[in-house]
């Protein structure tokens, strides 16, 4: 995915006006980060939004015993980091590259200067923030009430957004990789996978995964299976 690709399947991007388009593409800078690289840190200061246009990033963050906890995997075609903009202070979290990744980083003063002159983009942030907030209350629950299988897929789901209709469904991810993010080792990774491959949820590959049913994949439980 290029950059442009990105802001064409971004959907606050659709719906700015020709001169508010072109801003954005003037301001954007684009940043290469290699694998377990900082895309930012915790407590610095916040000074982008940030796109992904290729590789994946993680959301975590580490306690004072250096116990490391992931929040939440962010795939090409998202945006994320509104929330330390909005509240105007350092962020809360480090997020950090799985892989080879190329990053959009939109100012703060862009991202604020949409905020004052765009109500789409607005209305853009509200449907946004509400995702995150629905994103970290699952992430609780998977790790205190769901089974393996199912931490699995809700992993796997939280890092697509069925508002962008046109972003393909294929993540570039390795099994070791969705271990990071699920708090898992790849050997249940690849338990689990087959199971949600069996019931056509997902297609697995080299190196890939297929999502083909986002809701199902998005509310998954065991369970269900032995209904």
């Amino acid at each position: 995915m290029s950059l442009e690709v990105l802001l064409l399947n971004s959907q606050w991007m659709a719906g700015l006006n020709a001169a508010e388009q072109n801003k954005v593409r003037s301001d954007i800078q684009v940043k290469r980060i290699p694998a377990d690289g900082f895309v930012c840190r915790r407590g610095h200061p916040a000074d982008y939004w940030f796109g992904v246009i290729s590789g994946v990033v993680k959301i975590n963050n580490i306690s004072p015993s250096g116990k490391s906890t992931s929040l939440l995997g962010i795939a090409p075609g998202a945006w994320f980091g509104e929330g330390s903009l909005l509240k105007e202070e350092s962020r809360r979290y480090d997020a950090v590259t799985l892989r080879d990744s190329e990053l959009a980083l939109m100012p703060r003063a862009t991202f604020l200067w949409l905020l004052d002159n765009s109500i789409f983009f607005n209305r853009y942030l509200i449907s946004q923030l509400n995702k995150r907030l629905g994103q970290f209350i699952g992430a609780m629950e998977n790790e205190r009430l769901l089974d393996v299988d199912a931490r699995v897929a809700r992993s796997l789901a939280a890092m697509f957004d069925a508002w962008y209709p046109q972003q393909t469904m294929m993540l570039k991810i390795s099994q070791e990789e969705v271990g990071q993010l699920a708090g898992l080792s790849r050997q249940r990774v690849n338990s689990s996978l087959k199971t949600l491959e069996e019931h056509g949820l997902i297609r697995v590959s080299y190196g890939e995964i297929q999502v083909l049913d986002l809701e199902k994949l998005s509310t998954f439980h065991s369970n269900e299976l032995d209904k």
